[in-house]
This record gives structure tokens, sequence and C-alpha cells, in this order.
């Protein structure tokens, strides 16, 4: 189950997996049944039961959940079908413990019909795997689809109410930098408010292991992960585009089947430390002759600061006697200072 603390708000989603239902493609990074562990879409009982048991651990105040159908291409499946897993939802929405209903879906199944239902049945966010935004690399993963289709179908979306999300992965072939910062730079002109930001991993069997095995493919590096996933995220915070997650969950059977690409265990993480990394080197001083220094923090970000592992304080360390982090509420975001002692 995601959360999100805004505002003192806390966001759920419910995640309800539903791998590969009605993908009309293999994309040569894809296997969705390894990736949620499930072989088989879950049946009526099985969803009402996984939403009974995940609202049991939410508190009802402050709280906006919504449950998410994840993993296949939702809008792709019948009408009908459709229709009786969105009135599953219903009474749920109904009573109030639950305030909407979050589908993911290709962008070249999205149209005026399907999106008029999802309408009528309280969805209210639709999440588009783009995965990039530029033709060569959609061609090379074999989507099946174009920059193009992704932008007809946030158009429609975003006309229709929803709030669109559009999802991108990075170090696909092809790619690079520059169309990494170009694809982030399209999911702000077509007005997402919310992305997921994906490093590219191989997982066994799929074509693009066979294609690195060939020595086609070189996969990312953590490192390299890591650096373009920092500049995206403030990029995306800058314009602000909700960053719903960075990295692709790895369950432990997952594992597995990860046979290269980057650690994106604790990705979040990683990433975030190595944003205040370079904010704490602009800020200290390391010339100071002092025996300790105290950094103080807004709360929400101290763990971050000290770093993933405490890597930053270490580093620290290496300078300085006695390195203390610690909080001021009156901080906000990437705000700091420093005592020296």
């Amino acid at each position: 189950m995601e959360t999100e603390n805004t505002n003192r708000l806390r966001h759920y989603n419910i995640p309800i997996f539903m791998p590969e239902r009605a993908c009309p493609f293999q994309c040569i990074f894809c296997d969705q049944q390894k990736i949620t562990s499930q072989l088989i879409p879950p049946n009526a009982e099985d969803i009402i039961q996984s939403i009974n048991m995940h609202l049991e651990t939410i508190p009802h105040n402050n709280s906006k959940v919504l449950i998410a159908f994840f993993g296949g291409t939702f809008t792709g499946i019948s009408l009908k079908e459709q229709t009786e897993y969105l009135q599953l939802v219903q009474p749920y929405i109904k009573s109030g413990r639950v305030n909407g209903i979050r589908i993911s879906t290709r962008p070249d199944y999205i149209n005026q019909k399907n999106l008029d239902l999802l309408k009528a049945n309280n969805v209210t966010h639709i999440e588009l795997g783009a995965q990039s935004l530029v033709d060569k690399v959609l061609e090379l993963s074999q989507r099946g689809h174009t920059y193009a289709d992704v932008v007809e179908a946030s158009k429609l979306i975003i006309e229709n109410g929803f709030v669109l999300g559009l999802q991108m992965m990075l170090g696909l072939p092809g790619d690079h930098w520059e169309y990494a910062l170009l694809t982030a730079g399209r999911i702000i002109e077509l007005k997402a408010e919310e992305t997921r930001i994906y490093p590219s991993l191989v997982i066994r069997g799929t074509a693009l292991e066979k294609i690195m095995l060939k020595g086609n493919y070189t996969p990312m590096t953590t490192d390299d992960a890591v650096f373009q996933s920092a500049i995206l995220y403030q990029l995306f915070q800058k314009h602000n585009v909700k960053v719903l997650r960075m990295g692709l969950y790895t369950s432990v059977d997952l594992e597995d089947d990860i046979v290269a690409g980057p650690d994106t265990r604790h990705f979040k993480e990683k990433v975030m430390t190595y944003i205040w990394k370079q904010i704490l080197e602009q800020q200290i001083d390391k010339s100071k002759k002092t025996n300790c220094i105290d950094i103080y923090i807004a709360p929400n970000q101290l763990n971050f600061a000290v770093g993933y592992l405490a890597t930053n304080r270490k580093l620290l360390l290496e300078v300085f006697p006695q390195v203390n982090f610690k909080t001021d509420a009156e901080l906000t975001d990437y705000m700091c200072y420093v005592d020296y002692s």
C-alpha cells in the first residue's frame, strides 16, 4: 500500500494488481507476472478481501483513500468487465471510506466512451504508462504507441476532469540523459499532475535480457539511476508535478529474477541522500577549524539529510570530529543552517 503525507492529509493507494490484463504488446522490458508475483487477475472475492484488509490499517481521520487498479491495461478489457470491477468499489465510496479510484492503462487505449464509463464510476486518477516521450525509445522498447498517442490521450483525460499521471522509465534501449530530460519536460508540458520514475531493470526471460546478452544493451548503473532521478525529482517538484514513486518495488520473488540494472532497493532514500549531499556540500564550510557542527534540518527531511546508511554523516565525519543532525520545525523542504562550535 502506497502512502503519502501532504499537509497532514495522508494519501493511501490500495493496490489491486491485474497482471497483463488486455495488454496488446509484450514490451521488451516487461513481465508483469513476475513484477506483481501474480499469474492470474484477482477475482471479486480477492478484491473485496484485499480492500477490507487494507482499510483495517488506515485511520479514518485525515486520510484520502483510492482503490488503485495497477499492472495491466485497465481500459483494454471489455466495458462489461471494467464495469464489474468498478462496481465492486462503489459501496466503499458511498460509505465514505474510499474517496475514488485510480487506474493505470496505455495511452492508445483511451477514448471518450471509456472515459465516460470511468467518470460515471468515480474514477478520479488515470495513470498512463508512457515510459518515454521520445518515439525512437518507444519503438526500440516495442511499446506499440507513439508520443502523439500520449499527447492525444493526455488531452482527453484532462478535458474530462481526471487527474493525469504520466509514468516514465530511465535507461531503456536508445535512451540517454538528454532524452530523459526531454521526456520529463514533455510530461510537464502535458500538464500531468503526477509521475513515477522507474529506472529500467533487466528481468530474467524478457526480450531485454536477450538483447543485453547479445551485447546490444548496457543497463544503467545504480549511480547513474540515482543521479538522473535526483535531477528529475527536483525538476518535477519545481513544476508542481507530484512524484508518486521512484524505483520499481521489488518483492523477494522478483529480486531473484532481476539479472541486471540498478539496485532500486530503498531507492527513494538513495535519491534523497544524493540531493542532500549536494545541499550540504554547498552549505557547510569544510575549512572551518571546529570540533563539532550542528546541522538543522526540517523534521521530514532529517533521515534524508543524514543519508541512506548514514552516508552523508559519515562523509562529514571525515572532516569534523563530531557531526550532529537536529530538527527545526520552522524549516521546510531543503532549508537548513549550520552551527559551528
